[in-house]
């Protein structure tokens, strides 16, 4: 019965060796847990709560295909022209239901199946994960898209291949998983590689940190061709001491007019996803710059909050520019259904 707490991964530099290892790749959409008894059909998130009303699709897909009674864990995705569309995923959260069965009909989404927990009566959570992965590939045999088992091998040099060949179609590492491994809720079990680039971005403005009087996140821009800067993303991750350093380290470049310094899609005010949450931010004039870590760029942003890294003094704010980004050649989503499934 719901809710369950999906298990988790570890990060690690480099995909790991020792041991019997399976392998799969890391999807970019929503975790969901889905459960099936009959016509009851519920999607848990990682949160624990529920996302069932916003993919109606999926949960006639789940209804339609899956076996009367069961459980599994996976990944919520759309995908999109030039791969997984997290942006997409996002507008799918929604209070209201017309909007939701309407984007449902234009922007579909896709259940990607990559464990099974309960199948009939069995409880299958403390069984390894080579006969988890054996029972979920025959109870979903025969499944149509939009639902799908996960490419899984147990080659760590297929799984290399995987890692550098998908990024192109939004998936944005690979997970490893022991063979023996049982199902641990809420425990970060598996290991998951990322990808991890470098950029150089302008500082054009900073958020206070919900503690007090102390740097909460950077805002970082980048220009495009014609010289607009562009709002794509923020560095957050900060020790207390380095926030209180910050403060003093940005005075001098603080803005007298509340300019936001960025044209395009800017910062915003408000969340949409928490009305109480103030995205108000403090604009820095735009001359310092920062050595940033990023996994990947999706549309003119990065994905994920970014790695601060180091201030470099030695490079011109106009230097920083999406010519620098390495962008992956976009790799077709059915190659990647299709990929080392048995």
């Amino acid at each position: 019965m719901p809710p369950v707490a999906p298990m988790l991964a570890k990060a690690a530099k480099s995909l790991p060796e020792a041991g019997e290892m399976l392998y799969e790749p890391k999807w970019d959409g929503f975790r969901g847990i889905v459960f099936r008894d009959g016509d009851e059909v519920e999607l848990g998130s990682r949160s624990e709560k529920p996302l069932t009303r916003y993919f109606p699709e999926v949960v006639a897909a789940v209804r339609d295909q899956l076996p009367a009674k069961v459980v599994l864990d996976g990944e919520i995705v759309i995908a999109g022209a030039e791969g997984l569309d997290f942006e997409a995923l996002l507008q799918r959260i929604h209070p209201a239901d017309s909007r939701v069965r309407r984007l449902a009909v234009e922007t579909p989404a896709s259940f990607v199946a990559f464990d099974i927990l309960a199948l009939g009566d069995r409880d299958l959570r403390a069984r390894p994960f080579t006969e988890r992965r054996a029972l979920l590939v025959e109870a979903l045999a025969g499944v149509q898209p939009p639902v799908h088992v996960t490419p899984c091998t147990i080659d760590r040099d297929v799984a290399t291949d995987w890692f550098h060949r998908f990024e192109g179609a939004g998936l944005d590492g690979v997970i490893a998983k022991p063979a023996g491994l049982a199902y641990k809720e809420g425990d970060r079990a598996m290991v998951k590689v990322k990808h991890e680039r470098t950029a150089d971005c302008v500082v054009a403005g900073f958020r206070w940190h919900k503690s007090g009087p102390v740097v909460g996140s950077l805002l970082l821009g980048l220009y495009d061709g014609g010289g607009a800067l562009h709002h794509v993303g923020v560095a957050a991750a900060f020790t207390m001491d380095r926030r209180r350093a910050l403060v003093e380290e940005l005075s001098p470049y603080r803005a007298e007019h509340d300019d936001s310094r960025f044209d395009g899609r800017a910062p915003g005010v408000h969340s949409r996803w928490n009305a109480g949450r103030d995205l108000s931010f403090e604009p820095l004039r735009p001359e310092l710059v920062c050595e940033v870590a990023y996994d990947h760029l999706e549309g003119r942003r990065f994905r994920h909050a970014t790695q601060f890294r180091r201030w470099r003094p030695d490079r011109e704010p106009a230097s920083c520019t999406y010519a620098q980004l390495d962008t992956a050649v976009p790799e077709e989503l059915a190659h990647v259904f299709g990929a080392g499934l048995p």
